[in-house]
Parts: structure tokens; C-alpha cells; sequence
């Protein structure tokens, strides 16, 4: 599938692989797009996962709604129903990154018979990063997300000088030069960064939603050097899963997809292979 519709937006979905070991779903965060999968999704494939990556609300051209509450919690889970939907899976291998991992954590709380295992990189379980914000060092890190709630000045900024303060904050928290260019590009299409911090922006739309502790087998993978996560809220994550939960440690800042996919992959893949042995030997 290319496309998938939910309503009257339209999402761009890149598709690869067959099939046989089952479907990966993978979410990006802010300002990714589905690029940023690219090596991951290339080795999930050849080892028999059908990838679907989308372009997710406000990222996608024909999916950028307009007013802060077209981006609130429910509506972002809602959309990952709805792919799930449109390509006729009962479940599927869900992997978030970022923003794209805070919607997986709702998805695996709200719709638990739809998602096999859960892949969460770099962003802790909310309940555990909303606890951390209250001591230590998560407040500090998290103090952009306010800003980018501020109507039109984060766009005027970003977006000054073709985009030369984007890419300088993008270059300066570890992402690769080659990410930094094509993410700032899109940036620069007519509404879109407005469209991507509409997803900040609806926090206080969200603000009675919370997530549950997660029930479906999950690995948190996180990287020591990640200067928007704390560690004590990374070290609470597993307190909000299931027995069936997995932590992994890298040596590695926040952009894991598109610096470490080796390691992503191999997180997804080591869940899809022990799930299908355990189906297996029913």
C-alpha cells in the first residue's frame, strides 16, 4: 500500500517486505518523517517483516488538519488503528520513536489485541516521564516543549534564514547531516512546521489522557547520551510494563533509527522471531 485514509486526510505509507514473519508498523516523532526507518525497515524486510512506515498527521501534505485538537492524543492513536485497518492486519509488531513512541505507548495501552509486541526507542512510558519531570534533570530537558506551544514565534525562529536555526539545533543534538537537510526541507513546505508542532501544541488538549501500564510484551531501547530523557525516567519504564519486558542500553544519543538501526532492528526482530516460536509450539 502507498496510501491509507482515515476520514477525509490522506497518509503516505512507505510498504516493503513479504509478509512471513509478520507486519512491523514504525512511527516517527518530531521532525522526522518516514525516512528516518529507512535502514530499519530494509533489514526487517530481508529478514521476512512486512514494514509499513507512514507520514503521520501533520507530516503527510494531504494530512495536515487544521486547530490543535485535530492533534491530540485520540486522534493520533486513532490513525494507527486505522492503518492497521486499511491493511487488513488482526496485529501488529508496533515500533515508535519520539513522538511516533509516546502514540505506541497509547496504542498498546488503548488497543492491546492489536498490537504482537511493542518497540519503544528513546522515549519512556509517559506515567514514568511525567513523574521524572518532578525531580532531577527532566524538567531542564523537556523546557522546549513549552516553547513550542508558543503560537507563530517557534516557526518565525525555526524557519529564519531558510531553516538556519533548525539545522543548527538539529546538528547540535546529534543528528547526522544528511537527516538534518532533508528533515529541515520539509520544514520549509508551506505549513508544515506548523502542522508538525500542532502535535505540542495539543498537550493541553490531552491533558486528561493518560496511559495505563502496558500488558503486551515491550522493549524500551535508550540511549545513555540522550539529552532529552533523564535517566531516572528511563530507569522507571519498566515499573509501567508487564513481566514480559525487555530494556536495552546503547551507547547512543536520541536519534536511534537513523544512527543505530542495526541495534533497532535487531530489538524488533529478536520479539517478532520469539513470538512466532512461541505461536509455533502451541
Amino acid at each position: 500500500m502507498r496510501t491509507f485514509r482515515r476520514d477525509d486526510l490522506h497518509f503516505d505509507v512507505r510498504d516493503t517486505g513479504t509478509g512471513e514473519l509478520g507486519t512491523a508498523i514504525c512511527l516517527h516523532g518530531f521532525p522526522q518523517d518516514a525516512s528516518c526507518y529507512d535502514e530499519v525497515a530494509e533489514r526487517l524486510a530481508g529478514a521476512g517483516l512486512r514494514v509499513l512506515v507512514p507520514d503521520q498527521r501533520g507530516y503527510s501534505p494531504r494530512a495536515r488538519p487544521l486547530g490543535r485538537s485535530a492533534f491530540a492524543m485520540p486522534e493520533l492513536v486513532a490513525d494507527v488503528v486505522a492503518l492497521i485497518d486499511s491493511a487488513r492486519l488482526e496485529r501488529v509488531h508496533l515500533v515508535g520513536h519520539d513522538w511516533g513512541a509516546a502514540v505506541a505507548w497509547a496504542v498498546a495501552d488503548r488497543h492491546p489485541d492489536r498490537v504482537r509486541s511493542l518497540t519503544v526507542l528513546s522515549t519512556p512510558h509517559p506515567a514514568a516521564l511525567r513523574a521524572a519531570v518532578l525531580r532531577g534533570t527532566q524538567a531542564l530537558r523537556s523546557s522546549y516543549v513549552a516553547w513550542f506551544q508558543v503560537p507563530v514565534l517557534p516557526e518565525t525562529v525555526l524557519l529564519a534564514g531558510g531553516g538556519a536555526v533548525a539545522r543548527r539545533m538539529l546538528a547540535a543534538s546529534g543528528l547526522p547531516d544528511e537527516q538534518v537537510a532533508r528533515y529541515v526541507q520539509r520544514m520549509l513546505e508551506p505549513g508544515a512546521l506548523t502542522a508538525m508542532l500542532g502535535w505540542y501544541r495539543a498537550l493541553p488538549v490531552s491533558r486528561g489522557y493518560r496511559v495505563a501500564d502496558i500488558s503486551v510484551p515491550t522493549t524500551y531501547v535508550l540511549g545513555t547520551r540522550d539529552p532529552f530523557f533523564s535517566p531516572a525516567a528511563a530507569a522507571a519504564t519498566g515499573d509501567f510494563v508487564g513481566p514480559d519486558f525487555r530494556a536495552v542500553t546503547l551507547d547512543a544519543g536520541h536519534w536511534l533509527p537513523e544512527t543505530r538501526p542495526d541495534d533497532v532492528a535487531d530489538a524488533v526482530l529478536h520479539r517478532a522471531r520469539e513470538l512466532k516460536e512461541v505461536a509455533e509450539d502451541r
